[in-house]
């Protein structure tokens, strides 16, 4: 059983209301069915993508998949705040992971640590986060639709986008479209913190 508020409960509600079958979801999105299983039954958190890939075949927006509930005005976070409210992590156990998420090996996920900002802004087209990377991060290659602008609060990012990588330092930022391969990671291995704005479309 998925824990309370987690992206499977939500997905689980949301197949339950709309009659989908995980199979018919694995389908629509793309994913292999026992990763689905695991985050509806186990609470795994998957990758950014993944959760892209869901939200879409269901029809609802990234939010609504990690909102707790919805605020109609402003939300404003709190920086003692945004230190908890920590959605999930991503990354590849140390040991590696299959194409179906399973882990092979430890399962500690050495990666990214996505703290939302406006979680509970309802009807929202952005994801704002605060992402702390650790510095032996570990993780593959995403690919989803949107943008992402990122700005570097401190340490020093490697961007790997397509076949480039650029190296950003604090106070650098960069906006590109997720559809093209990428990933982000610590360039001299010490930990990193940006803030990620993270646009998909409806």
């Amino acid at each position: 059983m998925a824990v309370k508020n987690t992206p499977g409960e939500r997905v689980n509600e949301l197949c339950k209301t709309y009659s989908i079958t995980r199979e018919t979801l694995a389908e629509r999105s793309g994913l292999d069915i026992e990763l689905i299983r695991r985050i509806v039954e186990e609470g795994h958190i998957p990758d950014l993508a993944p959760l892209i890939k869901i939200s879409r075949a269901l029809g609802v927006r990234l939010g609504t998949l990690m909102d707790d509930h919805e605020e109609l005005g402003p939300v404003i976070t709190r920086s003692k705040e945004a230190e908890t409210t920590t959605r999930f992590v991503t990354g590849l156990p140390e040991a590696g992971a299959g194409n179906s998420g399973k882990p092979s090996g430890t399962s500690v996920r050495r990666g990214l640590n996505f703290k939302a900002l406006a979680a509970d802004k309802g009807g929202r087209h952005m994801e704002p986060f605060i992402v702390d990377i650790e510095a032996e991060a570990i993780q593959e290659k995403s690919t989803h639709e949107g943008e992402e602008f990122i700005h570097v609060l401190s340490g020093k990012l490697s961007l790997e986008y397509g076949k480039d990588t650029s190296v950003l330092n604090a106070g650098d930022s960069v906006y590109y479209d997720s559809i093209v391969p990428h990933r982000l990671l610590s360039a001299d291995k010490n930990p990193v913190r940006i803030l990620a704005v993270i646009y998909t479309p409806v």
